[in-house]
């Protein structure tokens, strides 16, 4: 059981200690995307959405999930993260927004489960702002592309 950071000895849950490690410059950078119908894409893109501006109430979304991750994911240490931003693109060709988010700080342990909540959120407000035109939206391929910072150092997704 000992291979897994977050059980003791007993196979117990617990929060991983990092009190003794170096601090280090830390960045995540995780993609996600939300597919939609084809009128769905363009209200959103034409600012036609009767709830508001849909990217910038999901970008607000994803930058506040990236700073209360803690709250919700019961293991993730609070974090006093110093940088944060949520951007999208649009893929009109497969009726697909695109969201990265980007999150860094300057601390003891990494930032990957705040940008993933980030992109999970900003995606989850687009399909709330948008579920009366189109409940078919898909939420998919949400992953890590690349961190840095840390024990572990770089990684790259491929």
């Amino acid at each position: 059981m000992t291979d897994f950071t977050h059980l003791d000895e007993d196979g117990r849950v617990r929060m991983v200690d990092v009190g003794d490690k170096t601090q280090t410059r830390r960045v995540a950078v995780v993609a996600g995307k939300i597919s939609m119908g084809k009128d769905t894409l363009a209200r959103i893109m034409d600012e036609k959405v009767k709830k508001g501006n849909v990217l910038e109430a999901a970008r607000i979304a994803g930058v506040m999930a990236a700073k209360k991750t803690s709250d919700l994911i019961p293991m993730c240490h609070p974090l006093n993260i110093t940088h944060a931003r949520v951007d999208f693109s649009f893929d009109v060709e497969n009726h697909a927004i695109d969201i990265e988010a980007e999150v860094s700080l300057t601390g003891k342990t990494g930032v990957e489960m705040e940008a993933l909540t980030a992109v999970s959120v900003a995606a989850l407000t687009i399909y709330d702002m948008c579920k009366s035109y189109d409940r078919a939206m898909r939420i998919s391929d949400i992953y890590l592309r690349k961190k840095s910072g840390g024990k572990s150092g770089t990684y790259t997704a491929k």
